[in-house]
């Protein structure tokens, strides 16, 4: 009878790592349409980056998501609305960007999603296959497009947010 309860806890234990490793799965494909439809809703930027940073557009996407992200936490209302009329693609390239602090066990994912701002968007970048490195190279670039696309003025305003 134990014997039965031990394969029976066995199957059990399988099937659950099964559908964890699946959803996982999904999850990732999931966010792999995002950044596909981000980059395609704004190719322009994503293209730039991609030149600056060395990376694939979907990457590019989500870089820029996280960035934008971050913008957003840190401008009032008012601003970030025009700095988001800028973009074309916003809210794509917003749904691009991989959460920060999903892993408990993960330092880097738990520094980023703790700290907030350019932190935060490092842990992104990382979670991307990018260097974190590669934040600061890549802030001059959406400045770059949100002032010729908006303004300067708007431009501006990203930049002190990413700051």
């Amino acid at each position: 009878m134990s014997r039965n309860i031990g394969v029976a806890l066995v199957s059990i234990a399988v099937l659950a790592m099964t559908s964890a490793a699946q959803m996982s799965a999904a999850a990732a494909a999931q966010g792999d349409t995002a950044s596909a439809a981000a980059a395609a809703a704004s190719p322009d930027l994503t293209a730039a980056l991609s030149q600056e940073l060395g990376t694939t557009p979907e990457q590019s996407a989500g870089a820029a998501g996280a960035l934008f992200g971050v913008a957003k936490s840190q401008m009032k209302p008012t601003d970030w609305t025009q700095v988001a009329k800028a973009v074309p693609g916003m809210s794509s390239l917003l749904k691009a960007a991989p959460a920060v602090g999903g892993k408990k066990n993960d330092p880097l994912s738990q520094l980023g999603a703790s700290a907030g701002g350019l932190a935060a968007a490092a842990a992104a970048f990382s979670k991307l296959g990018l260097s974190p490195d590669l934040v600061a190279k890549a802030v001059p670039v959406l400045t770059s497009f949100v002032s010729k696309s908006g303004g300067a003025n708007v431009g501006n305003l990203l930049a002190a947010a990413l700051k």
